[in-house]
């Protein structure tokens, strides 16, 4: 497909997605948000995973990852999330979180999405992409709009296309293991096999969930 053509294309569902998901209650948001989030609980993929990155929630319109975030921390596994480390070129990283003292203190960014500092306490947190910390196991990602065939559509900046082919390659390299990619989306977020246009870029996810079940 002609690129000027898939732009158009998610450019209209973008905006066909957030008409839908500006419709939709802050109660019914959360209802399939607690749904989801007992779903990614029980997954074998979280239930073993010991480094998670999970993306730190916009205050409306997506799923809420709070309950997610607290779980991570409960379960003794190490959180990393993301931050845009270069607006300009679309490059972003995952840094890890010390804890719910350090979440609760994180600035907000861009779009009301807290995001870490690169320091903390005077020292550098470790980064995926600076190979500081210990290799992902699972990326929790969020997404404008999915498919049943696993395509996802971002929010048209390309930031965690970008961050996975540069992550995959370096952990290559290393002769490392790419972690497992699980979406969260809300049910009017997941579209039949093929109705999300893709590119060459563009990443599948592994796993969605949703508040009706797994798309895998």
């Amino acid at each position: 497909m002609m690129a000027s053509a898939l732009t158009k294309q998610k450019g209209a569902l973008r905006k066909a997605m957030r008409a839908t998901l500006a419709n939709l209650t802050s109660d019914e948001i959360q209802a399939q948000s607690r749904q989801i989030t007992r779903t990614l609980l029980a997954l074998p993929e979280f239930q073993q995973s010991k480094n998670v990155s999970c993306f730190l929630s916009m205050p409306t319109g997506e799923v809420d990852t709070s309950a997610v975030v607290s779980a991570i921390f409960d379960h003794g596994k190490t959180l990393y999330v993301p931050k845009m480390v270069d607006k300009d070129h679309g490059i972003m990283d995952f840094f890890q979180i010390f804890g719910e003292e350090d979440l609760r203190t994180l600035p907000s960014g861009q779009w009301g999405i807290r995001e870490p500092e690169p320091e903390v306490e005077g020292k550098l947190r470790p980064s995926a992409l600076n190979g500081s910390a210990e290799p992902l196991d699972l990326i929790v990602m969020p997404g404008m709009a999915f498919d049943r065939s696993l395509s996802r559509l971002g929010y048209g900046k390309g930031f965690y296309d970008r961050f996975l082919s540069a992550y995959s390659a370096a952990l290559q390299g290393r002769q490392q293991v790419r972690p497992r990619l699980v979406a969260l989306a809300l049910r009017e977020q997941i579209l039949e096999a093929g109705l999300v246009p893709v590119g060459e870029t563009d990443w599948k996810v592994d796993v969605i969930i949703g508040p009706d079940g797994i798309v895998s």
